[in-house]
């Protein structure tokens, strides 16, 4: 059996996509704190800079997917694509109201001052998880046998 890759920049983009989240969101995230010397105030610097930076790293790794879905002109916007397209609402949301409200809980904690009790984080992580199941079932369908 061989397989045939029709969308060569898409596969590639969305496996480095899945694997950014994946070590930044499931492994930095947490493990910054656990270094020695890594106050609260120094670890929620690092992590705004290093989430803010990975958000623009996902958009131009969207942007390829779509260029290459694009370029092949074989039905963008065909049910295929639907988890991709998943992907890319649970981004939006990520980028339009998780990633600022989450800002400006940590730019509060770095003030030393108590923003009060969320949920914000799990809704983070939570799409997260249906992000990169939406790309890896995206990726795999990439493959053509």
């Amino acid at each position: 059996m061989t397989l045939k890759v029709k969308y060569p920049l898409a596969l590639a983009s969305v496996f480095l996509w899945i694997g950014f989240v994946g070590a930044i969101s499931f492994m930095e995230a947490w493990l910054k704190f656990r270094a020695p010397g890594i106050t609260i105030p120094l670890g929620l610097g690092i992590g705004r800079l290093v989430f803010n930076a990975l958000n623009k790293v996902e958009w131009v790794l969207a942007l390829v997917v779509f260029i290459n879905l694009l370029i092949v002109n074989d039905g963008v916007f065909s049910k295929r694509n639907i988890t991709y397209f998943l992907a890319l609402l649970g981004l939006s949301i990520q980028t339009g109201w998780l990633l600022p409200a989450l800002d400006l809980r940590a730019e509060l904690l770095i003030q030393n001052l108590e923003p009060g009790a969320s949920y914000l984080h799990f809704y983070y992580v939570g799409i997260e998880m249906v992000k990169i199941l939406c790309l890896f079932i995206f990726g795999v369908k990439l493959f053509k046998t």
